[in-house]
């Protein structure tokens, strides 16, 4: 698949990724921010970043918050890939919420096309599902990962009483998320809710379907510390 295929149906606008990393090392138990700590010799925040800039003629955006701007250009400094691509990565401020920084990434987005929103911590997403989620997106409007859900689930009401619910309708939600980007920044002015957990939910208010792609279980949240441990595994595999 290449980027003519990618963009094709939406004729001349851009490809691009914004890539969400803003948190913090609470949960980590770590001074760093998650997205800084070092997996295999490597910041997690460059493993991302580098697996979008495979894609041809991408234009990634780094939503940090401010105060890690300056850490980020140190650790990128020596880095032979981010350096090669400096004209193709745009950092920004994020916002006090993932809404907020997501639609400040948006709002550095001055063309029409297609655009990836990706977890800054989800480093071990592939080029091959990236790509499908640009195509689809150009055909459907949105493409959003997901996996079928492994575990038993249960539901609880506010009495604290829990019901099973049936995991073969249940799918786990992960990022990419990737939609056309006249449909993104049109839903991104409504006034945020407390239930947008991602850009998904942000179009689906705003009367979008939502269209979804097969994920990967190895495409996982780096959120705590047993997550490190199963990202080496993978890692240590490929």
């Amino acid at each position: 698949m290449n980027i003519t295929e990618i963009s094709s149906p939406l004729g001349a606008g851009g490809i691009y990724a914004i890539i969400v990393a803003g948190g913090s090392g609470s949960r980590m138990k770590s001074e760093i921010p998650k997205q800084f700590l070092p997996l295999n010799g490597k910041p997690i925040l460059i493993h991302t970043v580098e697996k979008f800039l495979q894609v041809p003629d991408i234009q990634v955006i780094v939503v940090l918050p401010k105060n890690d701007i300056e850490y980020w250009n140190e650790i990128t400094a020596t880095n032979e890939v981010i350096q090669s691509h400096k004209n193709a990565i745009k950092i920004t401020v994020g916002g006090a919420s993932r809404f907020q920084s997501v639609k400040n990434g948006l709002s550095t987005i001055e063309t029409d096309g297609l655009v990836a929103v990706h977890d800054g911590v989800r480093p071990l997403i592939n080029l091959e599902i990236i790509q499908n989620s640009f195509k689809v997106a150009a055909e459907k409007g949105s493409a959003v990962t997901s996996v079928w859900v492994k575990d038993s689930v249960r539901q609880f009401d506010n009495n604290g009483d829990s019901s099973a619910l049936d995991r073969t309708k249940l799918k786990l939600v992960q990022t990419p998320q990737t939609f056309q980007i006249s449909l993104m920044k049109k839903a991104f002015e409504t006034e945020e809710q407390a239930f947008f957990t991602d850009c998904a939910s942000v179009l689906e208010f705003a009367g979008e379907k939502i269209t979804l792609i097969n994920g990967a279980y190895e495409n996982i949240k780096i959120t705590t510390p047993e997550d490190m441990l199963v990202a080496e595994a993978f890692l240590s595999q490929q």
